[in-house]
């Protein structure tokens, strides 16, 4: 209506004009005459005085021999009134810029204004109204325009009813089903956009259930959900650790639909995917995101997929995590690495995992026992296994490549485990033909396998080479040098290698100064006592476990309850032996005082 307002004004002011035109066309030679022939300032009064007839209203004067050129205008009533049709575009016009700055209480206001002067609003105003209503969740205010549009007789539509649902966002949602039901009444169907708020708004609220069975409604009547809806739900879902069925639906809307998934939907499937170690799924959003969006995923997100890279052996996708990581520019860590040795591992390629360890090593990274544990954990327990894994490192002798220490020393925490001394004293003996010296970590599980075997002489000629070797001893060489003198008769050089510890600037750890306390008292050697006083000045509490076997003079055995079965805990001498010694790990005091007892050995 603005709009034919408009034109019927041009028109008239058109007709006007053309009227003017030609009442001054015969005079029109004659004024352009007197303008040349007059001075400067009576040529500029002059054309003042035109002007002023034509857009000031009634002039009457007359200037110069100027003709008289009678002009009145009289405004519209239909498009300049304060009233009419003209009236509500005007006031629609300053409800649209309002909504535009979002100013909600300005466009309340400015309708209080159209009341006070008698302006009846349209189906635009209360459009208006409801969308201001939507930005600031008023439900109220909302239900209040809507009913008064009703009482003004005006039939809604399609967007009215959209505006609604996102007023009463923030509401119940049986409110929301009410106006589904409104609309229908109305003739009005639920559209994909209809479904769309609903969708959304039971993703934001985490009732996955609901927004699943939303979606299989639209199906039902064949409506297409829109990318906001479908980006909604699966956000959700990965959000909740629905893996699975996150990827299945993005995979579902992109086959079904012409528009793509945005990147940060795929990224968040990936995210989801790592996080529940579903490797079909990481597979699958790898190479989505980052081989076909070109997003690149950060740390976290890396080290996550390299955790189910290593876990189900995926060596090929955690070469490509650790490309990323770099391409990003993060500093490759042992923790980087441990993963790809594990993959590696499960796929059986041991020799490439016994490589790997000096990969690690030409990176400035040391590869600890917890590294090359997957590669102890693939080997152990099975003789030809390791007797394979030895011809590995033979063969990547003679290929040319470096071999590390640590392949060197899981070889022989492999056959230390299995009892068999003989072969890791074998293989240390043949460390020079791999053109590998041996570490303070090698001459450490050496000594476990003569405290296993109660050994004292060999423990002693380790001793030597190490210190001919000028390999220096660490805490747990000292502490496995002290429980192996304890399995003899002849303890005296525990305390030898005690006093020895201290001197070096080392601390004693409680699992020593536990095995000689267990020890004196098991013999009747009162210097238990002297040890129980040095281990409480060095921060040490003394177990439970350990005072009861005090208090029966080493006749009771200290009793454990573990998952409702009792157990004595010299029935976890090859556990802990295992777990403290063989596996490489600094490990925990408890484990380590378990197996740091002559009787555990």
């Amino acid at each position: 209506m603005l709009a034919s307002s408009s034109r019927n004004a041009l028109k008239t002011a058109n007709s006007r004009a053309s009227h003017v035109v030609s009442e001054c066309g015969s005079s029109r030679g004659a004024v352009l005459r007197t303008r040349k022939s007059l001075p400067r300032q009576q040529r500029r009064a002059a054309s003042s005085a035109v002007a002023s007839g034509l857009f000031g209203g009634d002039r009457t004067e007359n200037t110069q021999g100027l003709r008289h050129v009678p002009w009145t205008y009289q405004s519209d009533p239909r498009f300049r009134g304060n009233g009419g049709i003209a009236a509500v575009a005007r006031y629609n016009l300053e409800l649209g810029k309002f909504i535009a700055r979002k100013q909600t209480y300005e466009v309340l206001r400015l309708c209080k204004v159209m009341k006070d002067e008698g302006v009846k609003p349209d189906i635009t105003t209360y459009s208006y109204i409801l969308e201001a209503c939507a930005q600031g969740g008023h439900q109220l205010e909302a239900k209040a325009a809507f009913e008064d549009m009703l009482a003004m007789g005006l039939q809604p539509n399609r967007r009215l009813f959209h505006l609604m649902l996102q007023a009463m966002r923030y509401f119940e949602t049986g409110q929301m089903w009410d106006l589904i039901d409104t609309m229908r009444q109305y003739g009005i169907e639920p559209n994909e956009q209809t479904y769309e708020y609903i969708i959304v708004r039971y993703a934001q609220a985490d009732h996955i259930e609901l927004a699943l069975q939303c979606l299989a409604e639209m199906g039902q009547r064949r409506v297409s959900p829109t990318l906001k809806s479908a980006s909604s739900i699966i956000s959700t879902a990965s959000r909740l650790g629905y893996a699975r069925l996150a990827l299945d639906l993005a995979e579902a809307f992109e086959s079904a639909s012409v528009r793509p998934l945005e990147g940060e939907v795929w990224t968040e499937c990936l995210i989801s995917c790592s996080d529940a170690f579903f490797s079909e799924g990481v597979l699958r959003t790898w190479q989505k995101v980052v081989h076909e969006l070109n997003i690149t995923p950060d740390e976290g997100c890396c080290i996550q997929v390299l955790h189910t890279a290593g876990r189900h052996g995926l060596s090929a996708l955690a070469l490509d995590v650790l490309q990323v990581l770099k391409r990003i520019g993060t500093s490759w860590q042992e923790f980087h690495f441990a993963p790809v040795v594990e993959a590696l591992c499960s796929e059986n390629r041991i020799k490439e995992a016994l490589a790997m360890l000096d990969l690690i090593r030409s990176h400035d990274i040391a590869p600890v026992a917890e590294t090359a544990f997957p590669i102890y954990k693939a080997i152990g327990g099975n003789v030809d296994a390791i007797d394979e894994a030895w011809v590995h490192l033979e063969t990547l002798k003679q290929e040319g490549n470096t071999v590390d220490v640590t392949a060197l020393n899981v070889v022989i925490q492999a056959s230390i485990a299995l009892g068999d001394l003989q072969r890791a004293i074998g293989c240390y003996k043949a460390s020079a033909s791999l053109g590998v010296a041996p570490n303070v970590d090698t001459f450490n599980l050496l000594l476990a396998g003569c405290i296993a075997t109660q050994h004292r002489q060999l423990g002693d000629r380790l001793l030597s080479e190490m210190k001919e070797a000028a390999v220096k001893p660490d805490v747990r060489t000292y502490e496995r040098l002290i429980v192996l003198c304890l399995t003899q008769a002849n303890y005296e050089d525990a305390f030898f290698y005690l006093e020895e510890m201290k001197a070096e600037g080392l601390v004693p750890p409680l699992a020593a100064y536990e095995a000689i306390v267990r020890k004196c008292v098991q013999v009747g050697d009162v210097r238990y006592k002297l040890a129980v006083e040095e281990l409480e000045h060095c921060g040490y509490e003394l177990s439970e476990r350990m005072k009861v076997f005090i208090q029966s003079g080493g006749s009771q055995e200290p009793v454990e309850r573990r998952s409702g079965r009792t157990s004595t805990l010299a029935a976890n001498t090859v556990r802990a032996k295992r777990r403290v010694f063989l596996e490489g790990t600094d490990g925990a005091e408890k484990d380590a005082e378990d197996m740091g007892r002559p009787d555990r050995v």
